[in-house]
């Protein structure tokens, strides 16, 4: 899709994007910033825009990854993994020294205005054939080990970053896309020592605590990795989501999925977030439940540390405010 040029309209529109109106901005003064553009053409501040009219408390300004300067981040200083990085920071600054690196790389930084989607897993992606719609957008993001190779005529090629933790870490280092970010999304102490290890190619040690195997090795240098910032772990789950505080402990029910989080971080860092592949119908218990393998829906059962019902019911007020677009209408 076209980007818009830096014209004249599009410096006005970015002084006066809703997202810096505050949570007056109505439906109407909505339409008439984004109405004249044409179609196609990247809307800078819409999801901030958006979501501010339906959670007037959301701030946009939440960096995407952790950098030096990271213990400032007060709304994640006071809270331990996964909501924030308490008893962390030493080895946080240790990994952050060896990455050098905290934002996406020059030219897409350098964009004025950001499209980006998030690709779920869900089998729904399966014979959709959106794989060129997917990479037309300036950020791709994918979750854990889901494959491309193979799947590029429904799923896309482009992988801007891949997120995820220890236990969904892609395990074969041939299947690592060479020009994307491995991006870290803590949930535990644990994972952040398993990251030190990863980082500076050690040894493998002290696996106790994971609840699968996890990837011994990762075949990208430290300045293509990123510590997700943990705040958007913590705003999905009790900000967006509603589930249970728990003293702010990892607990039964109030831990987000992964999609959910990288969605959270898009809305505060993308102008435009569009997700493909998520969706769990439990009516159809014979549908594949991952468009790369041949598991059923019915595999998926209740889960311990998610609320999937009260998800869905976020994503679907998202989809409906239109804040997000749901390609494959699985929402």
């Amino acid at each position: 899709m076209p980007h818009a040029g830096p014209g004249l309209h599009l410096l006005l529109l970015w002084e006066a994007t809703p997202a810096r109106m505050g949570p007056e901005a109505t439906s109407a003064e909505l339409a008439y910033k984004y109405g004249n553009l044409s179609e196609g053409v990247c809307k800078p501040g819409y999801a901030a825009a958006k979501m501010t009219a339906i959670y007037p408390k959301f701030m946009k300004p939440a960096p995407m990854f952790l950098d030096r300067n990271f213990k400032r981040l007060a709304k994640v200083s006071s809270y331990l993994p996964p909501f924030g990085f308490k008893t962390q920071e030493t080895i946080i600054d240790i990994i952050l020294t060896a990455t050098k690196n905290y934002g996406l790389g020059q030219d897409v930084d350098g964009l004025i205005c950001k499209r980006c989607i998030i690709v779920g897993n869900g089998g729904i992606l399966a014979n959709k054939s959106l794989g060129s719609r997917i990479d037309d957008y300036d950020i791709v993001v994918r979750l854990n080990e889901a494959p491309v190779t193979g799947f590029g005529k429904d799923v896309g090629t482009k992988t801007t970053m891949r997120i995820t933790y220890p236990e969904g870490a892609i395990q074969k280092p041939e299947r690592y896309e060479k020009d994307s970010l491995f991006v870290f999304s803590a949930f535990k102490p644990l994972d952040f020592k398993w990251l030190r290890q990863m980082v500076f190619r050690e040894k493998l040690r002290g696996t106790e605590g994971f609840w699968k195997s996890v990837a011994r090795y990762v075949p990208k240098e430290p300045t293509e990795m990123r510590i997700l910032n943990p705040y958007f772990i913590q705003e999905a789950a009790f900000q967006f989501i509603g589930l249970p505080l728990n003293n702010g402990l990892m607990g039964k029910g109030n831990i987000p999925t992964l999609g959910t989080v990288a969605i959270t971080m898009a809305l505060h860092n993308c102008d435009e977030v569009a997700v493909a592949g998520f969706g769990y119908d439990m009516n159809t218990p014979h549908a594949p439940l991952h468009y790369y393998e041949t598991v059923k829906m019915s595999a998926i059962k209740e889960s311990w540390t998610h609320n999937i019902s009260k998800e869905k019911e976020f994503l679907r007020k998202l989809v409906k405010a239109n804040v997000i677009t749901d390609l494959t209408n699985g929402i």
